[in-house]
């Protein structure tokens, strides 16, 4: 009875203000219910951290960590850069020139080889399913730590595709999503006038403490949270990092969606957004593994070495930490499927790449001759996410509680390499 009665006490509210033109601004998908009815301790300095996601699981024998003269090898051939000892891709040539503000992980090594899995695993430190519980991202908890409880902006964006999420922290820390970066936030900006904007939020705040006097629903303290948000990053001057039409640097960055979402992860982090994640599909070379990877290396190429420049021109290199990563690597070999090969999904040993926030050319782990194998510093996503937290100055051994009341560890079973990068 009491459920049916608040299904219908819902309908009746949501369709009053459907008709006031309340759920007008969807926010692409961070604040849904405005669009509709549904329910420190580290040592670093770092102020935010981009996130360069690229989904599908990167070769790293083709990127980071060459071995010409390996078995599977490819035609890629390795070249000098910026930072004395590292060797990386050949189509990564203007990101070499920069390699001195960054480090290479060559001792990647996760036990999850299902894209899936390895995403959700990648990103939170911990395994689908464990334990009965739907963990915080990397983002949701700098946006915990680091956001501002109380600013216009948020605090954590996922720029070009959808990522994870906040988990038990509830949904003051879900990402923004924006798909298009060209088009930035949908509905940012409202038609109606001032007053009649005000009006109509007014009107929202009145039925929400009307619902919850009579029902007493967690929920709406969600809604409220969420409208109020999004109210407040519609009024904010720095709403205006999310336009990157009149971006004097927009060719820098190279063309595309993945560019866009660079420079625009670039803007967001000037106005103090402590997380973003932008995403670059396309890495499950199973096949044609050279062409491709030739290709998306250039997209990063342009737009990495790009980023990296400008926030040093800006004086923010060094407060900003930018990470690039997929959720495995591939095969040391390579496969023998038909007239295009590629290389399939391989978590044994693969790389990431770090820069920024104080990171001075570096290369931390190394695998065996064939690219096989971790030989040096084995490198777990503990170790990984411990060593972000360790350089935006976030203490990891922090325990948050779920609902329940049963206390998580921020990151378990850790060993950062924080030192070996600075």
């Amino acid at each position: 009875m009491f459920s049916t009665k608040l299904q219908d006490r819902s309908r009746r509210d949501v369709l009053k203000l459907a008709a006031a033109g309340v759920f007008a601004p969807t926010l692409s998908g961070w604040l849904p219910v405005l669009a509709k009815a549904a329910p420190s301790g580290g040592t670093g300095k770092a102020k935010s951290c981009i996130l360069l996601w690229m989904d599908g699981g990167p070769t790293h024998k083709d990127t980071w960590d060459l071995k010409p003269d390996s078995k599977g090898a490819g035609d890629f051939k390795p070249i000098k850069t910026a930072a004395s000892g590292i060797e990386i891709s050949e189509h990564l040539p203007k990101v070499a020139q920069v390699m001195n503000h960054g480090a290479v992980v060559r001792g990647m090594t996760t036990p999850e080889g299902a894209h899936a899995r390895a995403k959700y695993y990648m990103h939170t430190g911990f395994r689908e399913g464990q334990g009965g519980v739907v963990y915080p991202a990397i983002g949701s908890l700098v946006s915990q730590e680091k956001g501002a409880a109380n600013g216009a902006m948020p605090n954590y964006v996922a720029i070009g595709g959808r990522s994870f999420g906040s988990g038990f922290l509830g949904p003051k820390h879900q990402p923004l999503l924006v798909t298009d970066p060209n088009r930035g936030v949908e509905d940012l900006k409202s038609a109606l006038s001032l007053s009649t904007f005000d009006n109509r939020v007014g009107l929202l705040e009145q039925m929400e403490k009307a619902f919850h006097r009579e029902y007493k629903a967690d929920a709406i303290n969600d809604h409220k949270t969420t409208y109020e948000r999004a109210v407040k990053m519609m009024q904010s001057k720095e709403a205006k990092a999310f336009d990157i039409s009149s971006d004097p640097s927009k060719a820098k960055y190279g063309s595309g969606r993945f560019a866009e979402g660079v420079l625009m992860a670039r803007r967001l982090v000037e106005v103090g957004v402590p997380f973003v994640e932008v995403s670059l599909g396309g890495w499950d070379t199973h096949q044609d593994n050279f062409a491709r990877v030739k290709s998306l290396s250039e997209q990063v190429d342009a737009a990495l070495s790009a980023l990296v420049t400008e926030l040093k021109d800006k004086g923010l290199l060094d407060s900003t930490l930018i990470v690039w990563m997929g959720e495995f690597g591939r095969t040391p070999n390579i496969n023998a499927r038909g007239a295009k090969p590629g290389r399939d999904h391989y978590p044994r040993a693969w790389s990431l790449a770090m820069f920024g926030a104080g990171i001075k050319g570096r290369v931390v782990g190394k695998t065996d001759k064939e690219g096989a194998s971790v030989v040096e510093r084995p490198t777990t996503a503990q170790d990984f996410l411990g060593t972000v937290c360790e350089l935006m100055g976030i203490d990891h051994t922090k325990k948050n509680e779920t609902a329940t009341g049963r206390p998580i560890q921020m990151v378990e079973k850790a060993k950062p390499f924080t030192k070996d990068l600075l």
